[in-house]
């Protein structure tokens, strides 16, 4: 194997690697983008080495100045890319061994790639989670302002897609702030687990010389360091967890697009969306395509798949390092970029709607009150399986007459169940049965009116 292309780890072999075999082995199209994690990790590594007395100070602060001029080189765009490099750990320390000499030779001691992967995808997962979490509040926010001035505005709630009771426009709007919230703690709770340091684990079995990982903890942010060598290479839970709180954040997206795009079109009208999330069809002039909703939809099918075909790299994986996990890079970064553009989107288009208060109260179905009839008998005492078979009778006899439980005769009421009186008709109010509903978490505007205070403060809380 000449000089020119002799590999860190070439000593052992006598001939050269095939051509094919160095594109299909190297990663450094993609994990370059853990330069920054990267040199970090490796400005720490050094400055643990001067401690343990492997080099000098003087030594230590060569490394740190080279690595200073790497990361201005990537950073400006001047830095040569290398297929030969293989991975983003060898581009680094081939430059910064070109720049400082050898110096540049000492700052993998008792390192191995694989701590050090495992170490620059944490850190980059770290800085990854404060984005989305950026987003997902900015997504909260939004629907946090739609809602306020829509805390009396009716409209229908649904079951199996069939009208089923009134609800708040307020209510339905904050139905969604939940499950974000919910994602928001997902990608905290994930982040604790991933707040640990692998560097320090070598290869697979620890390090020979006396790295204090307690200070290279300190010294990169992380909360603690690992417990086991062989474990601390090859975990790659925290990238699991990652890329299924990205799915389960797409699915909330992909549930709140699904209704935006029903809610938006022709037979609804309850919204309207902007412009500037829509689209035109290039045939039908009158088009206005929610384009936005429909990819965010489809791209949730994305990343449940990064997460399928993660997982199924990781079942069958013997002990420690193995090459498979080369393959964690690219649906983690995929999930990420595909969630925080997918969020980005949806906030900025969530708060352009425009709610048509018209519409959704012309849409309510007078059997949304059936529920209400209901409880009316059960206040005066009858059953409530027995009051829903009463009112279920009532709904049918109104189908049968092609009429409303507004308009129906008292005495058809009244035969129907003796509890039945005049007051009846003020039950069959939407306004009424919306103010109904006061329980903890219901729509009825004094709860959803709480429910705004419980948003604010948990945005606040952050």
């Amino acid at each position: 194997m000449s000089d020119k292309t002799q590999k860190p780890w070439g000593g052992r072999f006598a001939g050269e690697v095939d051509r094919l075999m160095e594109q299909f082995n190297a990663s450094i199209g993609f994990d370059r983008r853990l330069w920054q994690e990267d040199i970090e990790g490796s400005r720490a590594y050094a400055e643990a080495l001067a401690r343990a007395g492997v080099i000098t100070g003087e030594e230590c602060k060569t490394l740190l100045d080279g690595l200073d001029r790497v990361a201005a080189e990537i950073e400006s765009g001047q830095f040569a890319w290398s297929e030969a490099d293989e991975d983003i750990h060898m581009a680094v320390e081939r430059r910064l061994t070109e720049i400082v000499g050898p110096p540049g030779g000492k700052i993998h001691t008792g390192r191995s790639r694989n701590d050090q992967v495992a170490t620059d995808m944490r850190l980059w997962c770290k800085g990854a989670t404060g984005t989305v979490l950026e987003k997902l509040r900015s997504l909260q926010s939004a629907l946090l302002e739609q809602a306020r001035p829509l805390v009396r505005t009716l409209m229908p709630g649904f079951t199996h897609l069939q009208q089923a009771q009134v609800i708040s426009a307020a209510h339905y709007l904050l139905s969604f702030f939940w499950m974000f919230e919910r994602d928001r703690d997902r990608f905290r709770d994930f982040a604790r687990r991933a707040d640990v340091l692998p560097l320090g684990s070598g290869a697979l079995a620890g390090s020979a010389i006396e790295i204090d990982r307690e200070f290279l903890a300190r010294r990169l942010g992380f909360a603690s360091v690992s417990q086991n060598s062989l474990d601390a290479v090859s975990d790659r839970d925290f990238a699991a967890e990652f890329i299924a709180a990205a799915s389960l954040a797409m699915i909330h997206l992909s549930r709140l697009a699904e209704d935006l795009i029903i809610y938006s079109s022709a037979g609804y009208r309850f919204i309207e969306l902007s412009d500037a999330f829509t689209t035109g069809s290039s045939l039908m002039p009158q088009k206005k395509n929610p384009d936005s909703l429909e990819l965010v939809r489809g791209k949730t099918g994305r990343v449940i798949g990064d997460l399928a075909g993660f997982l199924t790299t990781l079942k069958g994986l013997p002990s420690t390092y193995n090459k498979d996990l080369q393959e964690d890079k690219e649906p983690l970064f995929d999930s990420f970029d595909t969630l925080v553009k997918s969020l980005a989107v949806t906030a900025r288009l969530v708060a352009t709607l425009k709610f048509n208060s018209e519409a959704m109260a012309a849409c309510l179905d007078d059997f949304l009150l059936a529920t209400d009839l209901a409880d009316y008998l059960v206040a005066k005492g009858l059953p409530f399986r027995q009051a829903h078979m009463v009112v279920g009778k009532l709904v049918r006899e109104c189908e049968t007459r092609r009429t409303s439980l507004k308009d129906l005769p008292l005495d058809v009421y009244t035969s129907a169940s003796e509890l039945f009186a005049e007051d009846v008709k003020e039950v069959l109010d939407f306004s009424s049965s919306l103010a109904s509903r006061k329980s903890h978490g219901g729509t009825a505007p004094e709860a959803v009116e709480e429910q705004i205070s419980q948003a604010e403060r948990a945005l606040a809380a952050e």
